[in-house]
């Protein structure tokens, strides 16, 4: 369990608490970039508690301001956007990507009212099809993660975003449990159980208590977990936690390769980023149509919103037919499964209360390294990762090893923990 005091410190990202100050040092990711385009629609975006809009200006470039006018805090999600601004619909001021105000109508002649207002703005950058900004202190920049999948081709990745009704850490938490996966996401059906092929059957299904570990690594954390196999192997699942709050997650053996982003919307919404992908092949109709389905990975989301269709409000969709039968929980996707736990315990749950087993290792693991992150930078100590974000190109992996094997040891395991030198696609990272 962890002290009052820690369980706060650990969830609360207001850019007056140590984790909010900690997180605004990262570049982070709100949008896909697909999303917005020149003098089209803004959108409202919501990060560590301040309410933001993005917009995409006549030029193309990206800004990212307050949601509202500083003239009668009318919301510029409202406003117009247009030649190279947003403007405000309640009295015509309209602003600029990085704040300016550039037009004042109403204001009385010779005022200068437009020298005197001007908005809140974050710089943002583009790489991976994803829209980055940074909110520390300027001049403290560093450079966005180099991850592998940042140079992949559209063909080989399935992506999508939403949110989680929950604490960022709480979402992180249920990344790195390995054991959870057999009973939250477990099948009763023999076929899913005797599917090799298929993460949630097979060995995770046979050996529901897997021997875990956890290791230290310049970009967070390595997590593995060790399932008894046949013929005297043992089946290995190493994943990785990566500082602030990436996680990247491993398919069954040979399959494809997930990886998250928990951006904390505020204290009690997480924006949720999921990326599938796979290095050496275009994604199949298969593996689409299980994430367009939900059945892997990706959530169905309620049409026009960022809410899940199965969510709190209609219990995930759970069926006790369906619990009785095929799945363990009752509810139909992994996503809906894995919402429906997390967010059952409370936006913010009280860890006072928990009662830890040997499993939670890698839970354990990584609170204590966030606690420590958001500590040291309270006492000057700059954040971890920011000089190494090449390694943040590792990958996760699945595999079968001979029993007594240490996974570090296996030349196989090594190739696909090293990070992969990446070509310099993100760099210099230029302002949109």
């Amino acid at each position: 369990m962890l002290k009052h005091e820690d369980n706060l410190l650990l969830m609360e990202t207001d850019a007056c608490k140590p984790m909010g100050k900690l997180m605004r040092r990262y570049w982070i990711p709100f949008l896909f970039a697909r999303e917005l385009v020149a003098d089209g629609g803004q959108q409202r975006v919501l990060l560590l508690g301040e309410r933001l809009i993005a917009f995409r200006d006549t030029i193309g470039r990206v800004g990212l301001v307050d949601e509202f006018c500083p003239h009668r805090r009318a919301s510029l999600y409202f406003g117009r956007n247009e030649e190279c601004g947003i403007r405000c619909s309640y009295h015509g001021l309209k602003f600029d990507v990085n704040g300016k105000c550039l037009e004042a109508p109403t204001s009385s002649s010779g005022f200068n009212f437009e020298e005197k207002v001007k908005i809140k703005s974050y710089p943002v950058r583009e790489a991976g099809g994803l829209l980055w900004t940074y909110m520390g202190p300027p001049g403290t920049e560093s450079e966005i993660p180099d991850f592998e999948w940042m140079n992949l081709l559209e063909s080989h990745m399935y992506s999508s975003r939403w949110i989680q009704e929950a604490n960022w850490f709480g979402a992180i938490e249920g990344e790195v449990d390995s054991s959870h996966v057999a009973f939250a996401h477990g099948r009763l059906d023999q076929v899913k159980v005797e599917d090799k092929s298929h993460i949630f059957g097979g060995y995770v299904a046979k050996d529901r208590n897997p021997r875990l570990s956890v290791e230290r690594k310049t970009y967070g954390l390595e997590t593995a977990s060790a399932r008894t196999a046949e013929d005297g192997q043992v089946y290995w699942r190493i994943n990785h936690f990566l500082v602030p709050f990436y996680t990247m997650i491993t398919s069954h053996i040979g399959g494809h390769v997930t990886a998250r982003m928990w951006v904390p919307a505020d204290d009690e919404n997480t924006l949720a980023f999921t990326l599938t992908y796979r290095c050496d092949r275009p994604l199949n109709a298969d593996e689409i149509r299980q994430f367009e389905t939900g059945e892997v990975g990706h959530p169905i989301l309620t049409p026009g919103s960022l809410r899940p269709r199965a969510n709190r409000d209609n219990d995930y969709l759970m069926d006790r037919e369906v619990q009785k039968k095929i799945h363990f929980t009752g509810i139909a996707t992994v996503r809906a499964q894995d919402a429906a736990l997390t967010e059952s315990a409370g936006a913010m749950p009280d860890r006072t209360k928990e009662t830890l087993a040997a499993s939670d290792v890698g839970i354990v693991a990584a609170r204590r390294l966030m606690l420590q992150l958001a500590k040291d930078m309270e006492s000057g100590q700059p954040p971890a990762g920011l000089d190494h974000i090449s390694d943040y190109a590792t990958r996760p992996i699945s595999v079968l090893l001979p029993a007594g094997t240490d996974y570090r040891q296996s030349p196989e395991v090594v190739r696909a923990l090293k990070p992969v030198p990446r070509a310099s696609h993100n760099k210099p990272q230029e302002t949109v």
